[in-house]
């Protein structure tokens, strides 16, 4: 089975005709420019991505978790005593990847007007 682009470790960065193939191939649409352009700016769950984005719950996880599947994304549950502590459910923790961040710049370039979409970043800062 062939490796993706950004699962290898390329001698060179995949030229722009390979991104725009990845793209399709991973559906880069707005919504998902809009979650990789919230994780960009300091927003690291689920929640505090939907408050940044506007988008609803059924939206944003399944494309985190579509996302964390195909490398762009690194995420991690935080410890369970914190979320005890806090009184609520336990949170996934979600980070941009490098490749993940080489998406957005292309996603950048498809949806100009991506960089006004999402706020500018977490009115409190979340744990990362």
């Amino acid at each position: 089975m062939a490796r993706m682009w950004w699962s290898a470790k390329p001698a060179s960065p995949p030229s722009p005709g390979v991104v725009a193939l990845e793209m399709a191939r991973l559906n880069l649409t707005y919504p998902t420019a809009l979650v990789l352009q919230a994780l960009s700016r300091g927003f690291h769950y689920g929640f505090d991505i939907m408050d940044a984005t506007g988008l609803p719950s059924g939206t944003v996880y399944p494309i985190l978790r579509r996302l964390d599947r195909e490398g762009l994304l690194n995420s991690a549950w935080e410890d369970q005593a914190t979320a005890e502590r806090e009184q609520r459910p336990q949170r996934r923790y979600y980070e941009i990847t490098r490749d993940g961040a080489a998406m957005l710049a292309q996603a950048g370039e498809r949806y100009r007007v991506l960089d006004q979409a999402v706020r500018s970043g977490p009115m409190k800062p979340s744990r990362a």
